[in-house]
């Protein structure tokens, strides 16, 4: 029952991750496209579906996977979302140096580039929070708090990005998959009880 239970649940990921990204690559709007701005859509895509799996990572939901293994996986699927974002950035700013700035300097005449700068800015600072708690010997509980509102604030600039934008993700698909990443998140705040732990 149990094999059968992580064979499901992770056949049901794989479908989910998959599926938004097939959709992509058969969008219209890629014709004509360069390589490089086609790079940067498809990592977008990608960070969007790394963010289904780290609450799910995060709070050891995932079947087959021991609390440590989830942990460690959990860092690791963080750089790989940090690395998405960079090339995505990176590939816009190279098709479109105009429109990165105007971006980042919340100018931009489209409401989705807000989003997607806000949502960039907290992964950035989530993932160098983590890197540098022991370093900067920063306590346990201090940590988890900013480092799961900047998750927080990451997920719901990710969603607000992506629903906004008209691009090569697929409505249907991406929908279903900000839904999914959305109750994730939210279900996971919920059974870690993050913001108890200062009454602890």
């Amino acid at each position: 029952m149990r094999r059968m239970r992580v064979i499901i649940t992770w056949s049901a990921l794989v479908i989910v991750a998959i599926l938004p990204i097939a959709a992509a690559a058969n969008s219209p709007l890629l014709a004509w496209r360069q390589p490089i701005y086609i790079t940067a859509g498809f990592a977008g895509v990608v960070g969007m579906v790394l963010l289904l799996f780290q609450p799910l990572l995060a709070s050891s939901k995932l079947p087959g996977l021991s609390p440590k293994r989830s942990r460690t996986t959990h860092k690791w699927v963080g750089v790989a979302l940090v690395l998405a974002v960079v090339i995505h950035v990176t590939g816009l700013w190279i098709t479109s140096p105009p429109d990165v700035i105007d971006a980042l300097l919340f100018v931009s005449p489209t409401p989705f580039s807000a989003w997607g700068v806000i949502a960039m800015w907290a992964i950035f600072a989530a993932g160098t929070l983590a890197l540098a708690r022991r370093r900067l010997r920063i306590r346990f509980k201090t940590w988890r708090l900013a480092h799961t509102f900047l998750a927080s604030v990451t997920v719901v600039g990710g969603i607000v990005h992506a629903m906004l934008i008209e691009g090569t993700m697929e409505i249907m698909t991406k929908t279903v998959l900000c839904i999914l990443v959305l109750v994730a998140s939210v279900k996971t705040l919920a059974d870690l009880r993050v913001w108890m732990i200062w009454s602890r």
